[in-house]
């Protein structure tokens, strides 16, 4: 018998409606399932997908579900990227009571319809938001997946390839932390081939011996280069988000830096933040520490705190009966 690859989209925003046509892009889905409060623009996307579906690599069976979301219960991924980009103008903390609020009238339904996939979450800010979805939901945490800096990753990669003239692909290099301002690239980590940058630094200084702390601010700022003329940013990050989908619907054992629940990890606990991580059929099947120096282990402990401390700006609810 056919195994039916079944995912679900909530929100058809700009990175929703391009998550969604990613999927059919790249022949992932069997069935998609589209949510959105706006039931015009919910409309016209399913319609826009349908059009669409003959230049698709196959068919898929397109579901609008509305605010009907108990129908996402038998996806095998779901994607959160339900907000409000506007808010997030200035930084991606502007969203903050936006989404949970939004998360609040979707998670606890959809869990108790019976959900045993896993959550893929983009929505800002990403980490707090994964957390609400683990409390809320009751679920594994390891089967809640941000997408954290994956993004900003790709763009530390461009904005060292662009420095170096080598291929992104051939570039190991994480952004590590709070998808958000606090982030910092894991530069003593990074690596080309099996040569590291220190090592190539040495050999070739005016090659590999860019400035650091600009690159890292490049890959920090770089959404908001796109947002300045767009209002937005939507390729880059719907692209991050079908990777991890892709990885665990082919349990691909996939490593890449995502935002996960810290067990431990560099002396950190209980709040989701990214480090590198294998993501296959289950969501997170392990998690990578890497060898930070003195500096970077501080700047992880401060981007941590910065969670915590939108965590905390959440009052009260989260310790109230109403989450699990």
């Amino acid at each position: 018998m056919a195994y039916i690859r079944k995912v679900g989209v909530l929100g058809q925003g700009h990175v929703g409606a391009h998550v969604a046509n990613s999927l059919l892009m790249q022949g992932l889905v069997d069935e998609l399932y589209l949510c959105d409060i706006n039931d015009q623009k919910l409309t016209s996307e399913a319609q826009d997908f349908r059009d669409a579906l003959s230049f698709y690599p196959h068919n898929c069976k397109i579901v609008t579900c509305g605010a009907e979301y108990e129908k996402l219960a038998g996806c095998d991924v779901i994607v959160n990227a339900a907000g409000q980009v506007s808010a997030a103008a200035g930084n991606r903390d502007g969203e903050l009571f936006i989404t949970t609020d939004i998360a609040r009238t979707f998670i606890a339904r959809i869990a108790d319809a019976g959900f045993k996939g896993v959550w893929v979450s983009i929505s800002n800010p990403c980490d707090v938001v994964c957390t609400e979805i683990w409390r809320l939901s009751g679920c594994d945490p390891k089967r809640v997946v941000g997408s954290g800096t994956a993004l900003d990753s790709a763009r530390l990669r461009n904005a060292i390839s662009s420095k170096v003239g080598l291929d992104q692909h051939s570039i190991n290099a994480y952004m590590l932390g709070e998808h958000g301002a606090s982030q910092f690239a894991a530069m003593s980590c990074v690596s080309f081939g099996c040569k590291t940058l220190a090592e190539l630094a040495a050999e070739q200084p005016e090659r590999f011996g860019f400035d650091q702390a600009e690159v890292e601010d490049l890959a920090r700022q770089g959404g908001y280069v796109t947002y300045a003329g767009k209002g937005c940013t939507e390729y880059a990050v719907a692209q991050a988000a079908v990777r991890l989908v892709q990885a665990v619907l082919g349990n691909e054992h996939y490593v890449t830096c995502c935002s996960t629940l810290l067990t431990g990890e560099h002396g950190e606990e209980g709040i989701f933040s990214s480090i590198p991580c294998v993501v296959g059929a289950n969501g997170i099947e392990e998690t990578f520490e890497l060898p930070l120096n003195e500096r970077e282990k501080a700047a992880f402990h401060a981007s941590c705190e910065h969670i915590r401390g939108n965590i905390a700006k959440l009052g009260d609810w989260w310790n109230t009966e109403a989450r699990v």
